[in-house]
């Protein structure tokens, strides 16, 4: 299979990790990403708004262009996030947490099966959920209902396109160290009070974020769709034993 890849969010620093570890390895890599001027110059790179059915499609004819044929594989990197309970999330809020996570993987994948179908071509597609889609965790409300939808998209993909050879899944880390998230970890207490909620005693890096992607987006993991994969350190499923102080 042709390894050529549209990465969405390429700006990001998942996105931009991920673009140059694929490269490192032989892959062609077409960059998209709302912000033209965050990405490298030249025409492996591309500025669209994939929360959009417009801006996807435009990415995905630009992607296929640049290659000659649809890009083989799609790894959905675009996506924000949001800490706040759900009184103090305004609607405004709310519709950009869902813009920017769910209906961008939404029109991001409508845009990339279409092309794969019309070229009878098999494919893989990633995409980004979240450890608080699958788990309770305070005040992300907006954020892992969108990030739940993800999961859920990628199941009904894989159930409807696994025939025609496209394979789809997803990576629902914890907290990964990265541009969008430097905030919660900028202090050394703070770096300790989010490394101690895991169970391995530490937050998620980017090197752990792409390691995990390039393999599912790999020949390697050709029997596995519609799966998830809890990239965080233990925090959905181990409940380490807490011993009595004293």
């Amino acid at each position: 299979m042709s390894s050529t890849i549209l990465i969405t969010g390429a700006s990001g620093g998942v996105g931009s990790a991920l673009a140059e570890r694929l490269e490192h390895h032989g892959w062609q890599v077409f960059r998209v990403g709302r912000d033209g001027a965050r990405l490298p110059p030249g025409s492996a790179s591309f500025a669209a708004d994939v929360s959009t059915s417009e801006g996807a499609r435009a990415a995905v004819e630009a992607a296929s262009a640049h290659f000659g044929a649809p890009p083989a594989a799609l790894a959905h990197c675009a996506g924000s996030t949001l800490i706040a309970p759900i009184a103090r999330t305004g609607e405004t809020q709310y519709r950009a947490v869902m813009a920017a996570n769910l209906d961008s993987a939404f029109f991001a994948a409508q845009a990339w099966v279409a092309a794969r179908l019309a070229a009878r071509q098999p494919g893989r597609a990633l995409f980004f959920s979240s450890v608080v889609a699958g788990i309770g965790v305070a005040n992300h409300a907006a954020i892992a209902a969108a990030k739940a939808g993800v999961e859920a998209l990628v199941r009904s993909l894989a159930a409807d396109h696994s025939a025609a050879g496209l394979r789809f899944n997803a990576i629902a880390p914890g907290l990964v160290e990265s541009p969008m998230t430097a905030r919660m970890v900028s202090s050394e207490a703070a770096r300790k009070g989010v490394a101690a909620q895991y169970p391995l005693g530490r937050f998620g890096t980017l090197d752990d974020a792409v390691a995990a992607a390039a393999w599912l987006l790999s020949d390697e993991s050709g029997w596995i769709t519609g799966q998830v994969l809890h990239l965080d350190g233990g925090f959905s499923a181990v409940r380490p034993m807490v011993r009595p102080a004293g």
